[in-house]
């Protein structure tokens, strides 16, 4: 069944300098930067959205899918200030933490409990680089780095829950990246942006010195060479120009042509809050993020898994469903979303009836995309085992409210 779009749109009929382009893509041929950018500057927004539905449809149907997840936040300090988030804290202010083993298992119960089959870490970079409380709780937990520690989590939420570990520790290297495969079904690292700009005094990447686009392009080359299944994407509204969103994918999918292992690429909007430096920065629009998100599955192709938070659309969100994503993310029935708190995730029940409403059909996965749990390369013999409990025969996840993990 043909997925039904908002508006009742007709058939793709582009017009103008941007015909070719857009045919080219339609088709699955690859385009280059060059037609990139003149689609992302000239096309309209209706025959973009057309054009990425039709992509869409052909590398995956009907079929949309998230993954049912515990948030845990491992550590909220960072020696990153982005101009952006409010995930981090400095040793002393509110929120500032380290969860102990005792707690991070308490948490990753819950979510199995609550029929969750995905522990999504998320944290802070090198804190112990410039922290002496980070080097101390990990001197006392017998960790030199804040790397060893989540992989120690990981094993230990795979290993006493079966839950599939996901770590977004930031910046990795090889050894780290090496260790994480044993216990993760997949590990992410946003690019954000490629732009070295950024980094400049005055803007969101200059006290940031894991934003180095270098540094974040080569954890997800060694991501690659190990056979990693690998996460990662784009944020936008944060200064970036058109042409430094276009670099950007396009680097993303030179990644992906060369090592096959990147999973899913999210397409993340920017959202001000109060407290951050950028407070006053206005946020993208929704046809900013459909544009962009079109230009995404346009430039990576049918077979790419695209994501886009719903939580931070809002009442919108359904929408984003008009531009060629087919992945909502993980969403959580028990944490909320550490990095933007002030973004509920939608329940799964509306996510349900919101895309079913519009013809397609909404299904879990796991930690590790359907293609990927067919793919013995990517799933370390220890991730595997538990994979075999959680997957059905399609490599989604199975059908049932909880899963019994303990041996």
């Amino acid at each position: 069944m043909k997925p039904k779009l908002q508006g009742g749109r007709s058939r793709l009929t582009p017009r103008g300098a941007f015909e070719e382009a857009l045919e080219h893509a339609c088709i699955g041929r690859r385009i280059g930067r060059e037609e990139s950018l003149l689609l992302a500057n000239k096309a309209p927004l209706d025959a973009l959205l057309d054009a990425a539905t039709e992509v869409r449809a052909r590398g995956k149907g009907n079929v949309v899918s998230y993954s049912k997840k515990v948030f845990i936040p491992l550590t909220t300090l960072c020696r990153d200030y982005c101009s952006y988030c409010t995930f981090r804290r400095d040793p002393g202010q509110p929120g500032a933490h380290f969860m102990t083993p005792d707690e991070v298992l308490a948490l990753a119960e819950q979510g199995s409990r609550a029929g969750c089959k995905e522990a999504l870490f998320s944290l802070g970079d090198q804190p112990e680089r410039i922290f002496p409380e980070a080097r101390e709780f990990l001197d006392r937990a017998g960790f030199k780095r804040t790397l060893d520690y989540v992989a120690a989590m990981s094993e230990l939420v795979l290993d006493q829950t079966g839950l599939l570990p996901h770590a977004n520790p930031g910046v990795m290297d090889r050894a780290a990246l090496e260790r994480f495969k044993g216990s993760n079904a997949s590990v992410g690292l946003m690019l954000e942006n490629i732009s070295v700009r950024l980094i400049r005094h005055g803007l969101p990447h200059a006290k940031a010195p894991d934003k180095v686009p270098v540094l974040r392009l080569r954890t997800m080359e060694d991501a690659g060479k190990l056979a990693i299944a690998f996460t990662t994407g784009i944020l936008i509204g944060i200064g970036e120009t058109v042409e430094e969103r276009i670099d950007s994918l396009l680097a993303i999918r030179a990644v992906h042509e060369q090592y096959g292992h990147i999973q899913e690429v999210i397409v993340q909007n920017f959202r001000a809050k109060p407290e951050i430096p950028m407070a006053r920065h206005p946020d993208p629009s929704l046809q900013d993020l459909l544009r962009t998100l079109s230009l995404a599955r346009l430039i990576l192709g049918a077979e790419m898994n695209l994501q886009a938070p719903p939580n931070l659309s809002y009442g919108d969100f359904p929408r984003l469903l008009e531009a060629g994503i087919n992945d909502w993310g993980g969403i959580s029935p028990v944490t909320k979303d550490f990095i933007n708190p002030e973004a509920a995730w939608p329940q799964i029940e509306r996510l349900r009836t919101e895309t079913e409403a519009r013809g397609f059909l909404l299904r879990e996965r796991l930690a590790l995309y359907p293609e990927y749990v067919k793919r013995e390369a990517f799933v370390s013999s220890r991730v595997r085992e538990r994979v075999g409990r959680l997957a059905d025969p399609d490599g989604f996840a199975l059908e049932s409210s909880r899963v019994s993990h303990r041996q």
